[in-house]
């Protein structure tokens, strides 16, 4: 990856305090491009489904709220997902509100758990709050973390070679965020932390809304455990259509109201190689931002036939890790990757237009793993064997 620097102090006072990794990817297309994607599998693909670790098999210790007594329980809610250094590490929210809210036990603890990439426990830390963002970034040597994706927001880092009780940063805001609402995915993008601005207006005015960001750049400053922000682009931000057909390369004002997941694009998926994107969950979009946070970034929005939590691109043999939030495991997806294809965890009850009692099918399944054709937007369902599968926070792991 070819490193790269933006001017700006935020940014590298991000990289001085952190140590994320700056270099850049590489082999960008164009966002505006229309690109055939690869073709779908055929009807009868030879993916498979295997549990690596459950929720119900791991405990951890807590002190409810009001009391000085420590209690035990599972860990529930897998939700994001990282790798980092041949480990995997799964954030588990165990019930905890999204503004940080005890759960129905009195825990206000998430649990960050450190698996080997065959689903063995190494180790585990509670983090106050939900943690509803994991990444990783491998030249530091860190995993960070989001906590609270509606309000009363902060980050926590997570260093695995620190010796004990040195291990775990936390970071409150510089200011108050802008879009009245939390934080979500987290993404590490040429020295920058890219960080969506989840669930706008809920001690504000409703999205959208021409003021409020809808990624934040984030600098970490270790010494005051102050963690910066400035926006990156707004709600109602402009992007070209990138879906092929009449309106392609359209220019139109963005109205999102539900930033969710991001990742960064492989530089050799065949379409927004090297972009970063962001997922708007309610509103069925992602926006490709081409040379995110330099003066020339431009964006890109591709419409979505169902709503999506996270997206997995294949570059070569591998396999896809991915949790099951609502059931409570780890899994892995295996089989006949084609190098290019974009997977996605869809999340049809997390449309806007979701019915308020849900799933209910047919239109409003639970959870399901779809491949999406990067031109259309349109998004096929994934057949499968092994056990059920209702996928919500995924990564593609090559080589494995």
């Amino acid at each position: 990856m070819q490193k790269k620097r933006f001017g700006s102090p935020l940014v590298q006072a991000a990289a001085v305090a952190v140590g994320v990794t700056t270099a850049a990817l590489t082999g960008m297309s164009g966002a505006g491009a229309a690109v055939t994607a690869p073709a779908n599998h055929g009807s009868s693909p030879s993916f498979t489904v295997t549990r690596i670790a459950s929720g119900q098999r791991l405990t951890h210790s807590f002190t409810a709220a009001g009391s000085g007594q420590r209690h035990q329980e599972h860990l529930t809610s897998p939700d994001d997902i990282t790798m980092l250094r041949g480990r995997l590490y799964v954030a588990f929210q165990n019930g905890v509100g999204p503004q940080g809210q005890a759960s129905t036990d009195g825990n206000r603890d998430s649990t960050v758990v450190e698996f080997t990439t065959g689903g063995r426990e190494i180790r585990q830390w509670d983090l106050t709050g939900k943690c509803d963002g994991l990444t990783a970034d491998p030249q530091a040597g860190i995993v960070v973390a989001t906590i609270n994706e509606d309000a009363n927001s902060s980050l926590d880092t997570v260093t695995p070679a620190a010796r004990p009780g040195h291990q775990i940063g936390h970071y409150a805001y510089s200011e108050p965020l802008p879009h009245h609402g939390g934080t979500d995915a987290i993404s590490v993008y040429h020295g920058q932390l890219l960080v969506s601005a989840s669930a706008p207006g809920t001690s504000g005015a409703a999205a959208p809304n021409p003021a409020y960001p809808a990624v934040y750049a984030v600098a970490l400053h270790g010494r005051t455990h102050v963690a910066a922000v400035r926006p990156l682009f707004y709600d109602e931000a402009s992007a070209t259509v990138a879906n092929t057909g009449a309106t392609a390369g359209k220019t139109v004002k963005l109205a999102l109201t539900d930033p969710d997941s991001n990742e960064i694009v492989p530089s050799t998926a065949p379409r927004f190689g090297g972009d970063f994107m962001l997922t708007s969950q309610g509103d069925k979009e992602q926006i490709y931002v081409r040379h995110a946070g330099a003066r020339r970034q431009s964006l890109a929005v591709l419409r979505l036939s169902q709503s999506v939590d996270d997206t997995a691109w294949v570059t070569g043999p591998g396999r896809i890790f991915t949790t099951d939030n609502s059931q409570d495991y780890v899994d892995t997806v295996t089989g006949s990757f084609r190098p290019g294809a974009a997977f996605v965890a869809v999340t049809p009850c997390d449309a806007s237009n979701a019915p308020a009692t849900c799933p209910a099918p047919p239109a409003f399944p639970a959870n399901y793993l779809g491949q999406l054709n990067m031109s259309t937007g349109h998004i096929s369902k994934v057949t499968l064997s092994g056990p059920s599968l209702q996928p919500q926070g995924m990564i593609f792991a090559p080589g494995w």
